[in-house]
């Protein structure tokens, strides 16, 4: 058997519960900044709390995306909890672009489908998804509806 001892003072007993005091308070204090940030709408795209449908409109706009304000679709959704190769590379192009949407896995979302007017190149057949849970934007996309079409994440329109 082995056994150690330490001799520990008074003083050194205070020293270590008030280091760890500061420690408590600092996490605390750090917590209530970011929960006030998050209330003042200094929160990341991704995180941006929406109400109404006129929200999203104005964040898609906010990216430079032309959208029918009314969506094509809304549609509940369920994230699964374990995610195949598919899931895996929707969510990597989806961190690339500030969202996660690992957070959510196995929670119920609703999705809204945007009609986009203004794809560089293309007329027609281009659309926005939104992901909404916990009344936040957790993930976007852009897409061409087309057999041959694209998708990428929801990034600003660099020629509005």
């Amino acid at each position: 058997m082995f056994i150690v001892t330490a001799k520990l003072s008074k003083k050194r007993a205070v020293v270590i519960v008030l280091a760890i005091a500061l420690l408590i308070c600092t996490v605390i204090i750090l917590a209530g900044r970011r929960d006030r940030a998050s209330e003042h709408g200094d929160r990341p795209a991704a995180e941006r709390r929406v109400q109404t449908e006129a929200d999203l409109v104005s964040y898609l706009e906010s990216l430079g995306w032309q959208v029918d304000p009314s969506p094509i679709e809304v549609r509940e959704v369920l994230i699964p909890r374990e995610f195949d190769h598919v899931f895996e590379a929707y969510n990597h192009m989806q961190r690339e672009a500030g969202f996660d949407l690992a957070v959510y896995r196995g929670l119920p979302a609703v999705r809204y489908t945007f009609t986009i007017t203004n794809y560089p190149g293309h007329y027609e057949g281009v659309v926005a998804d939104l992901l909404i849970a916990d009344g936040r934007i957790i993930v976007g996309d852009i897409q061409s509806i087309h057999l041959d079409g694209f998708i990428h994440a929801l990034f600003p329109n660099r020629e509005a």
